[in-house]
């Protein structure tokens, strides 16, 4: 196979090929199609340009770096088959058959691989093709990087636009949700309260006995209503956020796990900056990634163990949810037939996007699951 080609090496193989190879190449990549067309253009340029080749496609790797998708094909998943090797790897693969093979396209900004070209031919597969592919793979690494931010921002834009709506929706039902407890609970609580205490009234001075059970059953009501409205404040903002900060309240959410499933152990550590330097909402938003990521082993990982890791830099912070539990392919959960709210994994990544940030989730079944949420710091932080 034929190793990665120096940029200057590539444009005078393919000037040796004819100049309207250049004028195709450049008129795809200034077409303005976004991928997966543009990736299209490029593989049927790629098939009309070589002697031998049947059929190409272009895999083009997605934002979280798990899979490579080209249209009309299964996506691939990174370190499996020969695409997946050839992304893993950055070197070109030739099929076990000899007819055809997967070479990579390289960044030249980052020098990893960002798409693979995967070809196809009837017999095996000349070295003047695979030589031809190898060139057309560092002209089109640039076009491809292109698509590759512009479909980031396109999915991050539409990311912003369903969190807005889902963010209406959650913010709506939690008003529901906090006038039916305020109504079933805490008013019917304060009328109790206040029957017993007029029973009371009535009794004394005549019967003291009766004042007294009646005050006692007036506590009992009034306890019962402080602790639903401590349980309706912690359900819109835990308030240890605010008394201990962000460490306390993973802390907190580790205990409650570990009460709820007595086999399950929850760790957390904490490293570098206070987090009392972090904005409000930035904590807020960490804590319920954190909160949902747990949820989700306590209700599907079958997990013994449980790690929140919480590490702060200058300029980012990043919180981490190991459990050992059952995994699952993760493709499944983020298939665009799936469920928007699966697993609560779309609405975590969401919350990440919305604060410039990322969510990655990595497992497979039977090897438990990692999620990992990184989100910048705001500069204001640094006094910058």
């Amino acid at each position: 196979m034929t190793g990665p080609m120096p940029g200057d090496r590539a444009l005078a193989l393919l000037a040796e090929r004819g100049a309207d190879l250049l004028a195709r190449t450049t008129s795809v990549a200034c077409s303005g199609r976004e991928l997966p067309d543009l990736a299209d253009e490029l593989a049927g340029l790629v098939v009309r340009s070589a002697s031998s080749l049947t059929f190409c496609h272009v895999y083009v790797l997605d934002e979280e770096e798990r899979t490579l998708e080209s249209r009309g094909t299964a996506p691939a998943l990174l370190g499996e088959g020969d695409v997946g090797w050839v992304a893993a790897h950055g070197l070109a693969r030739s099929h076990g058959d000899g007819r055809g093979a997967a070479l990579p396209v390289r960044s030249a900004e980052t020098g990893r691989t960002i798409a693979v070209i995967d070809v196809r031919t009837a017999d095996r597969c000349p070295d003047e093709d695979l030589e031809l592919v190898t060139a057309l793979a560092v002209l089109f690494a640039p076009v491809l990087a292109s698509g590759r931010r512009l479909r980031t921002a396109r999915e991050r834009e539409h990311s912003a636009e369903r969190f807005a709506e889902r963010a209406i929706e959650v913010q709506e039902a939690e008003r529901a949700r906090v006038s039916r407890d305020i109504h079933d609970g805490i008013a019917q609580r304060l009328a109790g309260l206040g029957f017993h205490l007029s029973a009371a009234e009535r009794a004394l001075p005549g019967d003291p006995g009766r004042a007294r059970a009646q005050i006692k059953l007036a506590r009992t009501l009034c306890e019962l209503a402080a602790a639903e409205t401590r349980a309706a404040i912690g359900g819109l903002r835990p308030p240890v956020l605010d008394d201990l900060g962000l460490s306390a309240a993973l802390a907190t959410l580790a205990r409650e796990a570990s009460r709820r499933q007595a086999s399950l152990n929850v760790g957390v550590a904490v490293s570098g900056e206070l987090e009392a330097e972090l904005p409000d909402h930035l904590q807020t938003a960490l804590y319920r990634i954190a909160q949902e990521a747990v949820g989700n082993c306590l209700r599907h990982a079958a997990a013994e163990g449980v790690d929140i890791v919480l590490a702060q830099g200058r300029d980012r912070v990043i919180l981490t949810v190991i459990d050992d539990g059952r995994g699952f392919p993760v493709q499944d959960v983020f298939a665009p037939d799936r469920s928007p709210g699966t697993y609560g994994l779309r609405g975590m990544a969401e919350r990440a996007e919305l604060l410039g940030g990322r969510l990655s989730v990595t497992s497979r079944p039977g090897a438990g699951t990692t999620v990992r949420a990184t989100i910048p710091v705001p500069s204001e932080r640094d006094g910058t």
